[in-house]
C-alpha cells in the first residue's frame, strides 16, 4: 500500500441542517456528530429544486441540472404527458466516478442516491434509493451476490410513515446495519482513492417525525435520540477509519439539502386548477397519474415546485407558442408571489427557468421554479383538490442551511461546487458538458 496515495473520504448525511445538527449534538448522545462539528464547519446551499436527485447528481457530476439534465424524481413525456422516474441513464455528462476511472483512480461508493442503473467503474458502487433491484444498483456484479448473502437492503420501508414510529425505527436500523456491512466489505483493504458513503436515515426520520427530533419536550424525543445514536455510531466507524488512513487525505461531510418543520403542503396543481389553467381528466389512480387534458391546459406542476407551460415547441399538444409562454410565466410568477396561507406568504421566490438554468439541458427545465418559505412544502400531485393540507408528513426540505464539513476548510456554495472540490482534489480535467457521457 502506497503511503503517499492521496485519499478523499466523503460522508453524506442526507437532509441534515447545521442548526439541527448542533442542537442534537448538544444532547451529549451523539459524540461522533460532535467530532464533525468540532472541525471546519459551514453550510451549503442546495441546487434548485431542493430534491435528492438534483443535488446528489450535481455533486456527482460537479455541474448543475442545466448540464446533467436531472430536474427531479420524475419527468414528463412530451408526447403522452405520462410521468416516468428519472434515473442515472439520462445523465448528459460524465460523473466524477467516470472521470476518476479515466485517470486510473479507484472509487468505492456506498448508498449513493439516484445513481442507478450503475455503469462499470474503476472500483465498486452500491447505488441507493429509489432503486430496488440490487442487480441494477451494484457494480461489480459479484458484489451484489455478497450483499444478498449479507441481507443487504437498499432502502428502509417507510410505507407506514408517521403512523408507526417503532416500525420505522426498526426499518432504519436495518438499513443502517446494511451500510455498516457494506462499509466493512468495501473498505477492508484501504485500496481506494475516493470512498463515499451516504446515510439517508435522517431524511426519512425528519419527514415523518421532525417535531420529535427538534423538540426535547416531545414524547418521542428520547426514542429518536436512541435511533440517532445508532446512526451516530456509523459516523464514528467512518471517522475512525479515516483517522487511521495514512496521509495525504481529506474528509468532506455534507448534506444535499436542509430540513425544517412542516407547516403545510401546498399543491401547485390544485392552485393551477383553481385558476383555470390546468384541466385534469377524472379517475386518477394516484398522485403520479398525470391525467392532463392537454388541449385545455395552459400549465401544470411537478414536484416539488416545478411549473411547466404547455408550449407547442415542447409538447405534442401544446397550446401556446414560446413568446406567449414567456408572458404567462411572468403573470404566474406575480400571482404566486401573492399566495398566502393563514395570512403569511407561501413563497420565498419564484425563478424563471430561463434565468435560473443556462446550459445545454435547459430545454428540459421547468418554466418556473418555486421556492417555499420555511415550512411550506411545495407539491405537484394529480389527485388532490385542495391547495393546502397535511398528508402524513411533518418535516420538509429546505434549500438552505445544509451541513458542510471539510478538513481543508473549503466552503463551496452549492452541491455542484462540492463536486468541483472533489474534482480539484484529484486534479481531474473539467467536465465535458457537450452532452455525451463518457464511461470510465
Amino acid at each position: 500500500m502506497s503511503h503517499d496515495r492521496k485519499r478523499l473520504v466523503v460522508l453524506g448525511l442526507d437532509g441534515l441542517p447545521l442548526d439541527l445538527a448542533t442542537a442534537l449534538a448538544a444532547s451529549g448522545r451523539l459524540p461522533n456528530l460532535q467530532r464533525l462539528l468540532d472541525g471546519n464547519i459551514a453550510t451549503i446551499e442546495a441546487e434548485l429544486p431542493e430534491l435528492s436527485p438534483v443535488n446528489w447528481t450535481s455533486c456527482l457530476t460537479a455541474v448543475g441540472p442545466e448540464q446533467h439534465g436531472v430536474f427531479g424524481f420524475v419527468g414528463i413525456d412530451p408526447a403522452s404527458y405520462t410521468l416516468a422516474p428519472m434515473d442515472a441513464s439520462v445523465l448528459a455528462v460524465p460523473t466524477l466516478l467516470d472521470r476518476l476511472g479515466a485517470a486510473g483512480l479507484t472509487a468505492r461508493v456506498v448508498n449513493l442516491p439516484c445513481a442507478a442503473p450503475v455503469s462499470p467503474i474503476h472500483g465498486a458502487i452500491i447505488a441507493g434509493f429509489p432503486e430496488t433491484d440490487l442487480d441494477r444498483a451494484v457494480y461489480p456484479p459479484e458484489l451484489a451476490h455478497n450483499l444478498r448473502l449479507a441481507g443487504y437492503r437498499i432502502e428502509a420501508d417507510t410505507s407506514h410513515g408517521a403512523a408507526d414510529f417503532d416500525f420505522l425505527a426498526r426499518q432504519l436500523r436495518a438499513a443502517l446495519a446494511s451500510r455498516r456491512a457494506a462499509l466493512e466489505m468495501l473498505w477492508q483493504d484501504d485500496d481506494f482513492d475516493l470512498f463515499m458513503l451516504v446515510l439517508t436515515a435522517t431524511d426519512r426520520l425528519f419527514h415523518f417525525f421532525f417535531p420529535a427530533v427538534a423538540h426535547a419536550a416531545h414524547s418521542l424525543h428520547g426514542a429518536v435520540l436512541d435511533l440517532l445514536a445508532d446512526w451516530d455510531r456509523v459516523i464514528g466507524l467512518v471517522l475512525d477509519r479515516y483517522t487511521a488512513l495514512p496521509g495525504p487525505k481529506r474528509l468532506i461531510a455534507l448534506a444535499d439539502h436542509g430540513f425544517t418543520e412542516l407547516t403545510t403542503e401546498v399543491d401547485l396543481n390544485a392552485w393551477l386548477v383553481d385558476k383555470g389553467l390546468l384541466a385534469l381528466k377524472p379517475g386518477a389512480a394516484g398522485e403520479w397519474d398525470a391525467r392532463i387534458a392537454p388541449h385545455q391546459t395552459a400549465a401544470f406542476a411537478l414536484d416539488p415546485g416545478r411549473i411547466y407551460i404547455n408550449t407547442k415547441e415542447r409538447f405534442a399538444r401544446g397550446v401556446f407558442h414560446e413568446h406567449v409562454a414567456e408572458k404567462l410565466a411572468l403573470e404566474l410568477r406575480d400571482a404566486l408571489l401573492t399566495l398566502t396561507y393563514e395570512g403569511q406568504p407561501v413563497l420565498e421566490a419564484v425563478h424563471l427557468g430561463a434565468e435560473l438554468y443556462d446550459g445545454p439541458q435547459r430545454r428540459r427545465a421547468p418554466n418556473l421554479v418555486c421556492v417555499g418559505r420555511p415550512g411550506m412544502s411545495l407539491t405537484g400531485k394529480f389527485n388532490r383538490t385542495a391547495v393546502f393540507g397535511r398528508f402524513g408528513r411533518f418535516g420538509c426540505h429546505s434549500p438552505h442551511g445544509a451541513i458542510y464539513c471539510d478538513t481543508t476548510g473549503a466552503t463551496p456554495a452549492r452541491l455542484r461546487d462540492a463536486g468541483r472540490e472533489i474534482a480539484r482534489y484529484f486534479d481531474l480535467p473539467d467536465t465535458d458538458t457537450s452532452g455525451t457521457r463518457v464511461a470510465g
